[in-house]
């Protein structure tokens, strides 16, 4: 199964962009799931889980600007979050419904911010390893490897440097770090191959140094079901954070195996967020 391909545009700095989106499942379901990714990530991240839930949900998983198939921007400055929920907002309101979401890592962000606004259309939402508070330490565990410009000669070369990188994702079949791989890569014009997101996106997340960030505000402002999804040796989502975000109204869901950030790809999760998503109320 291949998922459909679609675009819309943006109003962001005074032009209209493009962003790129796949989607699964029926385009007339009642019912809409949109997915989206993290900091150097593509929505084709969640592939394995839109088809999971394509029987019940029309599945939407956008490119961020600067990622996959959407367009680049123009000035690193604008890489940003407050951005990318300008460009997810523009998505929201072209599907016009009620949605429920799943957001990893920058995804979450996005997420918290938007369900924190007054008339937002999200109904549930599932938050992967992200929450109310980010150390900084994984602020710098981060930044050693964002925006640095790599280049590969190939995809089994790429799927190496992914299976390191991302040790964190769990215990990924060989044919996921296969598909990761696949759908990480933009062909360069000499045959070899890059990671399918444009280095400046790390120009903001490089702007200042390294600090703890509160997101307590949004979180408090979210009134909606929300499953909070943790690697079991995550350092972003820290044991701290996850049970006061439990404690104040979170389901919760620890990933065996798992750091920052669990790739959803194996049974036991895709079932707890179907699951979820499907409960009644």
């Amino acid at each position: 199964m291949e998922p459909r391909a679609g675009e819309i545009r943006y109003l962001l700095a005074g032009a209209f962009r493009r962003m790129a989106y796949v989607e699964w499942g029926d385009p007339a379901a009642e019912d809409v799931l949109v997915c989206v990714h993290g900091l150097t990530r593509t929505g084709r991240d969640f592939d394995i889980l839109a088809q999971a839930l394509a029987d019940r949900f029309r599945v939407v998983c956008p490119d961020l600007p600067g990622r996959g198939a959407s367009q680049w921007l123009d000035d690193p400055v604008l890489y940003d979050p407050s951005a990318y929920v300008q460009a997810l907002s523009h998505l929201l309101a072209a599907i016009g419904k009620p949605v429920s979401w799943v957001g990893t890592s920058l995804g979450g962000i996005c997420g918290m911010a938007i369900a924190a606004a007054p008339g937002q259309p999200i109904i549930r939402m599932v938050l992967n390893d992200i929450g109310g508070f980010i150390p900084e330490a994984a602020l710098r565990r981060i930044g050693d490897y964002v925006g640095i410009k790599m280049e590969f000669a190939d995809l089994g070369a790429l799927e190496s440097h992914l299976r390191v990188v991302n040790v964190d994702f769990g215990a990924l079949s060989d044919a996921h770090w296969a598909h990761l791989a696949r759908t990480s890569a933009r062909a360069l014009p000499d045959g070899r191959v890059a990671l399918h997101y444009d280095p400046a996106v790390a120009a903001s997340f490089r702007a200042t140094p390294p600090a703890d960030i509160e997101l307590w505000h949004f979180w408090e402002a979210v009134d909606i079901p929300v499953l909070l999804v943790r690697g079991e040796r995550s350092d972003l989502l820290d044991a701290l954070t996850f049970a006061r975000m439990c404690e104040t109204g979170a389901g919760g869901l620890v990933v065996e195996e798992a750091g920052h950030a669990p790739a959803l790809m194996d049974a036991p999760s895709i079932a707890a967020i179907r699951d979820f998503l499907l409960a009644p109320g």
